[in-house]
This record gives structure tokens, sequence and C-alpha cells, in this order.
């Protein structure tokens, strides 16, 4: 089963399979089979057409994949050209929801580090 150029995988539940379209998580993929009656422990490929097409009919009045997408990049932009606080924490790289950032936060910084063996360099032999 195709939804808007993705394929759900059929060897998992249909909840779960859902959440391959982004944007659409656990707890939206069973409200949408909620909605059209559909049980969600079946797999994909034991659809009917008729339930393919009304589970599609359902995703598509929702706001998912690429314009989604564009949505949450136009927010960022919006943020970060009227100098909000979370807009320049998106412009620096750094966290926004107020994580701590001394200890936290490295690959985000770029300041990633290596573990050593021991804290003793290894003597030259000349």
């Amino acid at each position: 089963m195709r939804i808007l150029g993705i394929t759900i995988p059929n060897n998992k539940h249909l909840d779960v399979g859902l959440t391959a379209l982004y944007g659409i998580g656990i707890s939206r993929s069973r409200k949408i089979l909620k909605e059209v009656g559909i049980d969600p422990n079946l797999k994909a490929d034991t659809l009917t057409v008729d339930q393919e097409n009304a589970i599609r009919k359902v995703i598509e009045t929702m706001s998912i994949e690429g314009a989604l997408k564009r949505e949450i990049a136009s927010n960022v932009k919006r943020l970060k050209d009227i100098k909000a606080y979370r807009g320049i924490r998106h412009m620096r790289r750094l966290p926004v929801n107020g994580q701590r950032t001394k200890t936290n936060s490295r690959t985000i910084r770029g300041n990633v580090r290596k573990t050593m063996a021991s804290g003793r360099r290894k003597e030259s032999k000349t």
C-alpha cells in the first residue's frame, strides 16, 4: 500500500505501519484507524481497496510530509526573522527548549569528545 508516495510496510501492524509517514505518530495513526473503523492489528497487505481508499482520504485532509516540513521551516524562519529568543537559538545551533548546555548538547554544538584510555601519555623510547 502506498500513500503520498510512501510505501506502508506489509510486515507491521497498520497502526505502526502508518508511522512511516512524516507527521503521523502512533496515537494519530490509531485515531485515523478508529475514525475509518479498521482494526489496528491488521497488516497492510490484507486490506481491501475500499479500506485503503478510506485511509487515504482521511490522511490527505491532514498536513503531513512535504507540507508539514515546509510549515515547520517557515515557522523557524519567522522566529529567526523577528529575532525572537528561540530564533536566535536556532541561528546559533543551540538547544531551543531550555535544555542545559554545559554537559549535554555536545553533538549540536560540535564539541564531541573522544574518550581516552588513560590520562597518561605513552613514554617515547629514545
